[in-house]
């Protein structure tokens, strides 16, 4: 099904969503990468707090190239979603209500998820030039010395996503991966 939906959302506009779903996002959203997640984590080790308000909010794992002139931002497609595994669940805990990268997730990611009624979206990976059209603004916010790995706020119109992993814990990957074991 396509759904246009605006962002942040909140956990009653995640349970609507289905794996499977094409979206369109409209809204704020904010990138961070490896780095940031790992400095995040920090700061909520030592007791200080994030960056921005991460309740309901969206990350976005990706690194843009440096903007073209006239663009607010380069190239935007999505990095691997796993090497944010160790740091997700907490912030799950704490209102993320959204992530968008692409490839499988871990179990504790899966269950933190379901447990805090988020939505995992995947972004066409290779397709970074394409993506960044649905970006209007780009602005970084902290770790600006982490370059491109920096978070930055985005605005973006009609980003297009797909839910794979929906807050009921349905998993569109596990699904296609059992559909195809099926037919063997």
């Amino acid at each position: 099904m396509e759904k246009h939906m605006k962002a942040p959302f909140d956990k009653e506009a995640a349970k609507e969503l289905r794996a499977g779903d094409y979206v369109y996002i409209t809204g704020t959203i904010y990138t961070a990468r490896d780095a940031a997640h790992k400095r995040m984590y920090e700061a909520l080790e030592q007791g200080r707090g994030l960056p921005f308000d991460i309740q309901d909010q969206i990350i976005y794992y990706m690194g843009p190239s440096p903007a073209r002139q006239g663009r607010p931002i380069g190239s935007a497609g999505p990095t691997t979603s796993s090497r944010m595994d160790k740091y997700t669940p907490a912030l799950l805990d704490l209102g993320l209500r959204g992530m968008i990268g692409k490839g499988k997730r871990s179990k504790e990611v899966k269950e933190a998820v379901t447990r805090n009624g988020a939505v995992y979206f995947a972004a066409v990976g290779g397709a970074g030039a394409l993506l960044s059209r649905s970006i209007v603004d780009s602005e970084v916010i902290a770790y600006d010395d982490l370059g491109t790995e920096a978070i930055r706020k985005l605005q973006v119109v009609d980003f297009p996503v797909i839910v794979v992993m929906d807050a009921e814990g349905e998993d569109l990957y596990e699904r296609v991966l059992n559909s195809c074991q099926e037919e063997t």
